[in-house]
């Protein structure tokens, strides 16, 4: 009887803002988890020792110049892992912020383009671009960012919501069309993780003490590297038979 495998040896992985937080922590354990990775960086220059840390695994790193907010950047960025690595394999699509908060009658028309072209317009470019290259392939795995915004209303935070319900929708759009080329898409959505780009938030004692209490089941913040396992999964042989799905990683958020 076959059992499921979650070894990527032989695999290669881009992951889109590599450079700290969760990019990190999913492009570690990418790595462990036998793949070599390309690291899109907004700066090549800050991936805080990142690459080096891979190559101490045994797999090859690629830094890569990638704004994901820079569309011609990026797909310049896959060409050259494509012609460096060979192929991209798994896409971590790991593109998206808040933006401004505020009441939904004070936002602006500017900030809802910001919002959503950051979080939806971004990741669909770069999955269509790294889609193209695994339909002439036959094969690939794109993992998207998605939130547990996606499925509650953040008051303060509805631009965003929206924006990453989509990023959901889209994965099933995407799922859709191209499981005939032997592409899975889904998509991760995880609750406040203690990232650099959540501490501000999280400093705050009261707000701090509002997230535990609504994370219902666990009571406590998510760490980055309880959403890069998930990853790894849907990368992984393993859930080969999962696309167009969402991964909640919420502790218990939208259960209650």
């Amino acid at each position: 009887m076959q059992q499921p495998s979650f070894d990527l040896s032989g695999q290669v992985a881009l992951v889109t803002g590599a450079g700290r937080g969760l990019g990190r922590a999913i492009a570690l354990a990418l790595a462990n988890a036998g793949a070599d990775v390309a690291l899109g960086l907004r700066d090549i220059a800050a991936d805080g020792g990142l690459a080096d840390e891979i190559a101490g695994l045994g797999r090859r790193a690629l830094k890569l110049q990638m704004d994901a907010g820079n569309l011609d950047q990026s797909r310049a960025a896959m060409d050259e892992a494509i012609a460096k690595l060979g192929r991209i394999d798994i896409l971590v699509n790991n593109v998206g912020g808040g933006g401004s908060q505020g009441p939904v009658e004070d936002f602006t028309e500017q900030t809802f383009d910001d919002t959503i072209g950051i979080n939806l317009k971004s990741s669909f470019f770069i999955a269509q671009y790294a889609g193209k290259h695994m339909i002439a392939r036959g094969s690939g795995r794109i993992i998207n960012m998605s939130s547990q915004a996606a499925f509650v209303a953040l008051p303060g935070e509805a631009i965003y919501c929206i924006a990453k319900a989509a990023v959901s929708h889209m994965t099933k759009c995407m799922a859709v069309e191209w499981g005939k080329y032997g592409i899975t898409v889904n998509a991760v959505a995880p609750t406040f993780i203690a990232t650099p780009g959540t501490a501000p938030a999280l400093a705050d004692p009261v707000f701090k003490a509002d997230v535990e209490d609504r994370i219902a089941a666990l009571h406590r913040i998510g760490e980055p590297h309880e959403v890069a396992g998930a990853v790894v999964f849907l990368a992984s042989p393993a859930a080969s038979l999962i696309t167009g799905q969402t991964m909640l990683i919420d502790g218990g958020w939208t259960a209650r």
